[in-house]
């Protein structure tokens, strides 16, 4: 194993390991607003998986940035339709009870 591709997995899995606690310390009432934001954010992964595909040399590479797109996008428009149907949850419904 090259030393690269050890330090890059080490990355990964402190990377892995930080995310997870500090995502179990978030508050439930809190939780739904933090994912969609951070859904929303994860638009770096579109940029980053069309640069991989425009500058791919092989059919893996070319597969692996076409995969990274579509999963960025279902990521980003997920996440604001989660932000939109949040926020639908407090407007006040047209002649409702009060």
């Amino acid at each position: 194993m090259n030393e690269q591709l050890l330090a890059e997995l080490y990355v990964f899995c402190l990377a892995v390991f930080v995310g997870f606690e500090v995502i179990s310390k978030v508050p439930t009432i809190l939780h739904t607003p933090l994912m969609s934001g951070s859904n929303a954010i994860h638009g770096i992964v579109l940029v980053g998986g069309i640069l991989v595909t425009a500058t791919a040399q092989t059919n893996l590479q070319l597969a692996l940035g076409f995969i990274a797109v579509m999963f960025g996008a279902m990521n980003v428009a997920g996440g604001f339709l989660v932000t939109d149907r949040m926020l639908q949850m407090f407007k006040k419904k047209p002649g409702g009870a009060r």
